[in-house]
Parts: structure tokens; C-alpha cells; sequence
């Protein structure tokens, strides 16, 4: 059985997220941890002044979220009927990223199934997104799902990679489990790096085709252009794509205020579903 996360923050984003979620995992037995992360900002005045005189801000906090969590898995357990998928709602009072990654380790999660939203500027690169920050900073794998994107089929899956390291069979499991259960055609597109660095193109282009021959259709792209969004994008709509894949590299703060690196520009500009993995 897999355990997947679905952090919310009960806005439309994030539920059509755990929608996208149940369509994708509709066959596959799941035990699903919808997680809310509050914190005592979240309240403004008024509710402070509605509390009993009893209550704590942390009890009365954690009792809204509580309630709101158990209304969102009843609506969703009556919509989908499913009885491949159990449901437990977990409340914390964190920051949101050491929630995250706690809950990832305790039970075992085997991927992130969030929503993200654009944004521009400075804006983008200073405060970035919750979805952003837990590509860059989780300890699972994540799926994240635009704005409003609907599932329809993974029937087209594409990887992109520098093959700057040699993949392994941990590490690509997520996108190998997509595949699988979807009978998906894998394209890989690779960009040379310009750097001269040496990459383990030939290496991990024998590994793809030898750990994932029985599931996939290969295809490998080479691209040598230096606009990776510009490049990623245009090849996504021209082969009608379904699903991005890509391995996560950690990046300084300085880092990303200065550069665009592919998990930030993908986070706000693609329309598609796209996978963040770890290198291992």
C-alpha cells in the first residue's frame, strides 16, 4: 500500500490537487495523510475575541483545523467511493517545511501530491511558494499540480536531465511507479552542459533502457540550448505531454535570488503536472 501526503490549506488549489490525486492513484491501494500546518498567525483578532475564556489559541486552532480536515475527507470519501483509499487528517502547529518533513519520515511517505500557484518578480525568487520551498527542502518525492489541472491520462511522460550523475533504481522509482500504472511512453530529453563538465550520459542512457525496457517506450532528445524553460515548454506542448519529470538539486538562497533553476521556473510556468525527485 503507498502513503501519500496531501497537504491543505482547504483553498480550491490545493483540493483540486488531492482530486488530481485520486484519479491518479484510482487503482492503487493508498493510505492518504491529508495534513494541515497551522500556526498562531493564522488567527487575526476577531477570533482571538471569539474564544472562550478556557481555550487556548493552540487548542482553538487546532479544534478548527481538526473539524475543517474531517468535513474535507468525508466530502472526498463521498465523491470517490473508493475502497482502495483510507483517509487520516493530521493536524500540526510547525513550520511548514519541518511539518512536511517529519511526516514524511514517521510514516513512510512515498510522495507529495500538493498544488501550486504562479506568482512574478521578486516576489517569485524572495518568497517563493510553499510547493517550491518543499521541492527544494523535503525528504520525499513531490507531485505538483498546477492550478487547475485535471487529470486525463499519463499516456506521455517526459524526463529531463543534465546527466551530470548516474541515476539509480531508488531514486527513479516514483517516476518508474507512474510508468508502470499508467503503461506511459518515457521521453528523455537531455541538456549538454556547457560548462564542460563531464556528464554519464551513455551510462544512464544504458541504465534507462535496461531497468525500464519492459515499461516504457525510450526516446532520447538531446537539446544543447541554454533557455531550459524556453526549450522545456515548447517540447511539452509540441508532443502533447502529460507529466514532467526532473531531479532535484539544493540550491543557496543567493543561488535562486540570482538564477533561475528548473524547479523554481517549472513551479510557476508549467501547466502540466511535473515530478521532483531526490538525487540519492
Amino acid at each position: 500500500m503507498k502513503s501519500i501526503l496531501l497537504p491543505t490549506d482547504f483553498s480550491k488549489n490545493s483540493e483540486n490537487a488531492i482530486k488530481y490525486a485520486m484519479e491518479l492513484f484510482k487503482d492503487v491501494p493508498c493510505n492518504f495523510y491529508v495534513l494541515n500546518v497551522q500556526k498562531a498567525s493564522s488567527f487575526i483578532s476577531d477570533d482571538m475575541m471569539a474564544m472562550a475564556s478556557s481555550a487556548t489559541i493552540y487548542q482553538t486552532i487546532v479544534e478548527v483545523s481538526k473539524k475543517s480536515l474531517t468535513n474535507l475527507i468525508a466530502k472526498i470519501e463521498k465523491k470517490y467511493k473508493n475502497e482502495n483509499h483510507t483517509f487520516q487528517s493530521v493536524v500540526d502547529y510547525d513550520n511548514f517545511i519541518d511539518s512536511i518533513n517529519q511526516i514524511s519520515i514517521n510514516k513512510q511517505i512515498d510522495l507529495i501530491v500538493m498544488g501550486t500557484k504562479g506568482a512574478s518578480g521578486l516576489e517569485r525568487v524572495v518568497f517563493g511558494s510553499n510547493t517550491v520551498h518543499v521541492m527544494q527542502r523535503c525528504v520525499a518525492p513531490v507531485l505538483a499540480i498546477p492550478d487547475g489541472c485535471l487529470f486525463t491520462n499519463l499516456d506521455r511522460i517526459v524526463f529531463s536531465t543534465n546527466n551530470l550523475t548516474l541515476h539509480n533504481v531508488e531514486e527513479l522509482k516514483p517516476l518508474k511507479d507512474l510508468l508502470v500504472l499508467h503503461k506511459s511512453k518515457l521521453n528523455v530529453l537531455h541538456f549538454d552542459d556547457f560548462e564542460g563538465a563531464t556528464n554519464q550520459k551513455k551510462e544512464n542512457k544504458l541504465f534507462l533502457k535496461k531497468h525500464f525496457s519492459n515499461v516504457i517506450t525510450y526516446e532520447n532528445i538531446d537539446s544543447y540550448s541554454k533557455d531550459f524553460y524556453k526549450t522545456v515548454s515548447g517540447y511539452i506542448h509540441a508532443n502533447d505531454i502529460k507529466l514532467i519529470a526532473l531531479m532535484r538539486k539544493k540550491h543557496s538562497f543567493l543561488e535562486r535570488l540570482f538564477n533561475q533553476h528548473p524547479e523554481e521556473t517549472l513551479a510557476f510556468n508549467i501547466d502540466i503536472p511535473f515530478l521532483v525527485m531526490e538525487n540519492t
